[in-house]
């Protein structure tokens, strides 16, 4: 069973910048493919980035396309979600989350494990 831990988290003014962590324990973060979503009140959750088991493709929504950057440290089990020029419509919950299996990267339903999620509040 894989365990998922975000934190990072936090309020900030629009234009502002926040580093998301995602801490993995249970297997070996080298066999997963980590992705970001993100869920507003009132709305569906959404994909945000993905990253591939090596760290060398990326995928993101067009929304945060420029702003966002996904990576991992396989050495220390960790993932992280870098935002820049933050924007009030970024204002969510963030999860991580994992896959065993390749397919669509963007596709909620293909992700196997998820964390419990942290709030990110954008100020105008």
């Amino acid at each position: 069973q894989v365990q998922l831990v975000e934190s990072g988290g936090g309020l900030v003014q629009a234009g502002g910048s926040l580093r998301l962590s995602c801490a993995a324990s249970g297997r070996t973060l080298s066999t997963l493919i980590m992705g970001w979503f993100r869920q507003a009140p009132g709305k569906e959750r959404e994909f945000v980035a993905a990253i591939s088991r090596s760290g060398g493709r990326t995928a993101y929504a067009d929304s945060v396309k420029g702003r966002f950057t996904i990576s991992r440290d396989n050495a220390k089990n960790t993932a992280y979600l870098q935002m820049n020029t933050l924007k009030p419509e970024d204002t969510a919950v963030y999860y991580c989350a994992a896959k065993l299996g390749g397919g669509d990267v963007n596709y909620i339903l293909r992700y196997d494990y998820w964390g419990q999620g942290t709030q990110v509040t954008v100020s105008s």
